[in-house]
């Protein structure tokens, strides 16, 4: 199928535009590269840099591609900032994404699969996270994308839109060839920061909390491979066939790491030591989240094929250690 990727040339986005290909189907990437990278696409997958704003270039897009299904990566996903700055998450995660969906019905095109979030569901009451569990975010961030997934639910019921949203934990991880992976500005994920603070790359790590109710006193999270997110937003494709379809899935190996349990795992793979300094707890951060995933493996046939912390990590350090400076294409 011809799929357009929004935010294709982001670190999930990017990904997944690789397992379309390796699947058979036709990537098509929109991104404008706020955070992407354009050097993380394949040069021969046709790449729009154009805001989703702008319905009549957009709407371009599907005419010259003839795209039959979208995927939408393109959400700004920084908790603290989406805190302080409230607006630029709504106008981004919400309303640039209406201008979509008003595009995609223009031109009869309805399937869609959401990069969605388990901050939907806030701080839950039990563990692990089932698709069930109540859905109380706790910041803007979180909002915003129960926000999408509501207005999705209104397109299914009331034009026969088919969706999937995937409410997935921590991604992590980067391809198994090392070609592209992980390269944020500002960088706030766990396993990138730590790699960096271990090769020097970055100042010490900070390590937020030690006296949860754990067995070491860090948090427990739940970290999934890139490419194991990526193979379930293409698994899904077959659901989608259904008009009116209105699928969530939770994605996560229902193993929770603890911070200290990633420093070592880092350690372990590197033979480097990761510097870092305690902090207190950060406002907002449970103790633990980790999701069960039964209803993705049962419905969608998913299995992760990288189970622990070290395989996903050793994916990590072969990216990195090739690309210390990532892909080295800030603005200057």
């Amino acid at each position: 199928m011809n799929v357009l990727v929004v935010g294709g040339a982001g670190y999930i986005g990017s990904h997944c535009v690789r397992q379309l290909l390796a699947a058979g189907h036709q990537p098509v990437v929109l991104d404008n590269l706020v955070f992407g990278h354009r050097a993380a696409v394949p040069k021969d997958v046709p790449f729009y840099s154009v805001n989703l704003g702008n319905e009549s270039e957009v709407g371009k897009i599907f005419k010259k591609e003839k795209i039959e299904v979208v995927m939408h990566f393109a959400a700004y996903a920084y908790v603290g900032e989406s805190v302080t700055d409230p607006l630029k998450y709504y106008f981004n995660n919400v309303a640039a994404p209406l201008h979509l969906l008003r595009c995609m019905l223009g031109f009869g095109v309805k399937k869609f699969v959401l990069s969605s979030t388990c901050a939907t569901y806030g701080v839950p009451s039990a563990m692990p996270i089932v698709e069930t569990t109540p859905q109380v975010p706790i910041n803007p961030y979180g909002q915003t994308k129960l926000d999408l997934e509501n207005a999705l639910k209104a397109l299914a019921h009331a034009h026969g839109f088919s969706f999937a949203a995937f409410r997935y934990f921590n991604a992590a991880g980067a391809a198994e060839d090392g070609t592209i992976g992980e390269d944020h500005a500002p960088e706030m994920h766990l396993i990138p920061g730590a790699i960096g603070a271990a090769t020097g790359q970055r100042p010490a790590l900070q390590v937020f909390g030690t006296d949860y109710p754990t067995p070491d006193g860090t948090c427990l999270r739940d970290y999934v491979h890139v490419d194991d997110i990526s193979r379930a937003h293409i698994a899904v494709f077959k659901q989608l066939e259904q008009p009116g379809a209105a699928h969530f899935y939770n994605l996560g190996t229902g193993k929770p790491t603890s911070v200290l349990e990633v420093i070592r795992a880092i350690e372990k793979v590197t033979g480097k030591t990761v510097p870092y300094t305690t902090a207190p707890r950060r406002a907002g951060d449970p103790p633990a989240l980790y999701a069960d995933s039964t209803k993705a493996k049962t419905e969608l046939g998913w299995e992760t094929k990288f189970n622990d912390i070290e395989s996903i990590v050793a994916s990590a350090w072969k990216w990195h250690s090739a690309h210390p400076k990532g892909y080295d294409d800030r603005k200057k």
